[in-house]
């Protein structure tokens, strides 16, 4: 029996015909997507109260892997008071006494490059002179850095300064938090003494050590992002409490590991005071206060997945201010939002490259904040709702930090663009396969 021929319309179409049609199919159903998800778009990033407002602000950047065209910047109100750049990445930020910053950074092209070869990439942090009383651009006062084998998920993304005068920082290359003062380290603590350690951390995304903060001077809440937990490490006496614990176990690498519903790879958790926390619970893909019940446990008193109506995206910080409401940076939303306790939005300022962190001016992220739990009925508020798809949240992370789509672009897109590279494909097999027959 002859093999059935394709038709549209009752029309017979060969199989170069059929494969061009496919291929329009393709291409029509991907830029419909993207012309319907643009005109549907709401209006994301331009919310404002009036009132007047200092944001310091650190990005990571864009491009493949977000380690290109790194910036910290100013915002007064919502205009840029000044920018410095011309940096891979930078990430946390901090506005100094002084008026300098300190930020977290990565950097391509050093020569002293220790066991790797060079050039080689560096990170650790830096002081900036903002010279805002001047017409000079800002400018580097201090830099510490050390070299790393990649640059991808080795790098210093917080540092403290503490009341000593020492630096307190992270490091994902050796997966350790360590202070350091005049060039040189003062005392340090190994993840390696609480979980289990391969054979050599610099040679893989480990733990992920990405925060630190100074609950008081000799007490510090770090962000073990892989693990997901907080866990609050003593100068001195090593970890002491553990946020998210989850049965101790957890399989896999690492080990022991949390529960990845309560969090899950989180980011710059903020300390509110004895029993609650804030944290940007990143690939949970919301903001979430939690709170230590009687018995030891941690659980959720408030948490927000949305803002704007748009679903928050890798969100990688969250300050509760002193007035109260939450400032949120929505990284692959590529927009910094502050929302009072109902989730209303009071301010919006969509970023032109992906946000690590922002900071209020002049308090900064403090040490104690309001407590949304403390004056509730003791049921968790749930504002908006997640929407983790199997597979395709998980790729739609994977474009949006390689491509930069805007914020529209959802796992529906996802979807729409593997159907019609399905059919553009196809198509193009059908349209070759049917010129190799006719030769």
């Amino acid at each position: 029996m002859a093999p059935k021929v394709p038709s549209v319309g009752g029309v017979p179409l060969s199989g170069a015909r059929a494969g061009a049609a496919l291929v329009v199919v393709g291409v029509v159903l991907f830029a419909a997507s993207l012309v319907v998800g643009a005109a549907l778009a709401p209006n994301v990033g331009a919310a404002d109260d009036g009132d007047a407002r200092q944001t310091l602000v650190g990005s990571q950047g864009g491009g493949p892997g977000l380690h290109e065209k790194g910036s910290v910047y100013l915002l007064d109100g919502r205009e840029t008071a000044w920018r410095a750049g011309d940096t891979d990445s930078y990430f946390d930020v901090t506005m100094l006494d002084n008026g300098s910053v300190m930020a977290g950074f990565m950097q391509d092209g050093y020569e002293d490059c220790g066991p790797y070869e060079s050039p080689c990439t560096h990170t650790g942090f830096r002081i900036i002179d903002p010279n805002e009383d001047s017409a000079a651009d800002p400018e580097i006062e201090y830099e510490y850095s050390f070299p790393v084998r990649t640059r991808a998920n080795s790098e210093v993304h917080d540092v403290e300064l503490l009341d000593s005068g020492e630096f307190l920082v992270t490091d994902m290359e050796h997966e350790r938090i360590f202070t350091v003062e005049g060039g040189e380290i003062t005392w340090q603590w190994n993840a390696s003494s609480r979980y289990d350690a391969p054979e050599d951390p610099t040679r893989t995304d480990w733990l992920h050590i990405n925060d630190v903060d100074v609950i008081s001077e000799d007490r510090y809440l770090v962000s073990v992002r892989n693990a997901h937990q907080l866990v609050i490490v003593e100068r001195g006496e090593g970890v002491v409490e553990v946020i998210n614990e989850g049965d101790g176990t957890g399989g896999g690498n690492p080990t022991p590991r949390g529960d990845p519903t309560l969090l899950r790879q989180q980011h710059n958790p903020q300390w509110l005071g004895d029993g609650r926390v804030l944290v940007a619970d990143s690939h949970n893909d919301r903001i979430v206060e939690l709170q230590r019940t009687d018995g030891g446990e941690w659980e959720v008193a408030w948490e927000i997945y949305a803002a704007e109506g748009v679903t928050f995206n890798w969100p990688r910080d969250a300050d509760r201010l002193p007035n109260g409401n939450t400032l949120i940076t929505d990284s692959l939303n590529k927009r910094v939002v502050e929302v009072n306790r109902s989730g209303a939005t009071v301010w919006s300022y969509g970023t032109p490259e992906v946000p690590y962190e922002a900071e209020r001016l002049p308090a900064g992220e403090t040490v104690g904040g309001v407590s949304y739990a403390e004056d509730g009925d003791g049921e968790a508020t749930t504002i908006g709702e997640g929407r983790d798809i199997p597979v395709l949240s998980f790729l739609l992370v994977i474009v949006q930090t390689g491509v930069q789509t805007p914020f529209w672009f959802t796992e529906a897109h996802v979807a729409v663009t593997l159907v019609s590279l399905v059919c553009v494909l196809v198509g193009l097999g059908l349209v070759v396969r049917e010129r190799f027959r006719r030769e």
